[in-house]
């Protein structure tokens, strides 16, 4: 595969490819531009002189995943057709769950290419398939600057311990991309995105979003931002302020690969200190949270957690809560708490929350609920029904961070929270103007 650097690739089983059609089953990296897995896909198929499809399968219900979710992913996927078209290689949607459908879409194929994915139910679905195929399956890391597997063999204590191995690694692998070339593969029927879309089970009380999905609008989203770049270290925590990239919807659904941001991010005339903060986010904690899941399979449960957290935290079991609230409260937005209510309408609404808030936000879960299990699981099910970028390693291990003390050290003891750091409206004040906030968000939901 000589378009991409082979430590970018892993077998999945032991099959040796002899030729034949070659399909790219794409999972979270929904596009044509930038997308090592569909280069290494195509490269294999011209050096062979064989057919490429593109395989997408859709589960008609995902992770409670809503129609928000649901609507932007299709409309990425409608341009991800149409761009594939123009370089003559064909797109197929199937629905079902993968580890039913795949077998019997590549039952003619030579080989299987897919990207990674650490998330449970996915590696779960790759490993069956694989073992169940006759054929090569290889799995590329299409959405990380370095590859998880390059990154780290074992699950990183912290951004600390992460960090100077991705920067060593950095010059090897924030390389341009090829250009995926134009094949001559078998034509495929239009998809018919209607009844697609009819057949989605999700729930429609949550509704899109207002940006764009898709990789132009990601790219133009990107090149938007970096045009204010220079604000982004003074600007960043304030919520009422456009300080934020803004990017995680295109991240999250790989409308956008986070290398094309990195490679827009150093030709851009920023300063050198905004960028390196920004990079920071965009490499060490991004692919932070790749560690994370890939190789802590208990990523969004209590048992994941650091040993001094757990005991910490089960120290303070007992300790008495300010107040609590159930998951209807919570989603609600119906705390004492306006600020909290603040940021829970604002991600209700608009699919988005600042991520500076977010830590607050979680962090105050584990001080209204009785246990830090039920703070957990409540935090993950409202940042995944209603954020666009919900079902994601970030979100994931942000909660964790948040409620579990993941990634960060442990802090001066107090109730409830143990040694878990602790975050208070008072810091909030002093980041920003907390009123104004509240008066944004609560009246735009009134």
């Amino acid at each position: 595969m000589s378009l991409i650097d082979r430590t970018r690739i892993r077998p999945r089983n032991e099959h040796a490819y002899h030729g034949g059609e070659v399909v790219y089953w794409m999972g979270r990296d929904m596009r044509v531009r930038d997308n090592w897995a569909l280069l290494a896909a195509a490269d294999l198929a011209a050096r062979n002189q064989a057919p490429l499809r593109v395989l997408y399968v859709l589960p008609v219900t995902f992770l409670g995943a809503t129609w928000r979710h649901y609507d932007f992913l299709l409309r990425g996927l409608e341009e991800v057709e149409r761009r594939l078209r123009e370089r003559g290689i064909g797109f197929q949607l199937e629905l079902g769950l993968p580890d039913q459908v795949v077998p019997e879409a590549v039952a003619r194929a030579g080989a299987v290419v897919c990207d990674t994915n650490p998330l449970r139910i996915v590696e779960q679905w790759k490993e069956g398939i694989a073992k169940s195929l006759p054929i090569p399956m290889y799995e590329v890391d299409a959405h990380n600057v370095v590859p998880w597997w390059v990154a780290s063999s074992k699950p990183e204590f912290g951004a600390y311990t992460l960090r100077p191995k991705l920067l060593n690694l950095l010059p090897t692998y924030l390389a341009e991309f090829p250009e995926v070339p134009t094949l001559d593969s078998d034509p495929l029927p239009v998809v018919d995105w209607v009844a697609i879309r009819a057949q989605v089970q999700a729930d429609t009380s949550v509704g899109p979003v207002q940006q764009v999905p898709g990789e132009q609008a990601g790219l133009e989203a990107l090149r938007t931002f970096l045009q204010r770049i220079d604000r982004y270290e003074e600007d960043r925590n304030n919520p009422n302020l456009d300080g934020q990239s803004g990017l995680s919807p295109w991240l999250h659904m790989g409308h956008i690969s986070a290398q094309r941001v990195l490679l827009e991010l150093g030709a851009s005339p920023g300063s050198e200190s905004a960028k390196t903060a920004f990079r920071n986010e965009v490499l060490v904690w991004r692919e932070l949270a790749e560690n994370f899941c890939a190789y802590n399979p208990r990523y969004d449960s209590f048992d994941g957690a650091h040993d001094w957290a757990k005991t910490s935290l089960n120290q303070h079991r007992s300790d008495p809560r300010e107040a609590t609230y159930t998951y209807d409260q919570f989603a609600a937005g119906a705390t004492h708490d306006d600020l909290w209510n603040a940021a829970q309408h604002q991600m209700v609404r608009s699919g988005k929350m600042h991520g500076y808030l977010r830590m607050y936000w979680a962090k105050q879960i584990l001080a209204w609920t009785p246990s830090p299990e039920e703070a957990l699981a409540i935090a993950n099910r409202l940042n995944d029904r209603y954020s666009i970028d919900g079902n994601d390693p970030n979100g994931y291990a942000g909660t964790a961070w948040s409620i579990l003390g993941t990634h960060d050290r442990a802090w001066f003891e107090r109730p409830v929270f143990g040694k878990v750091r602790y975050m208070n409206r008072n810091g909030c004040a002093r980041k920003f103007d907390v009123a104004a906030y509240v008066a944004a968000n609560l009246e735009k939901s009134a």
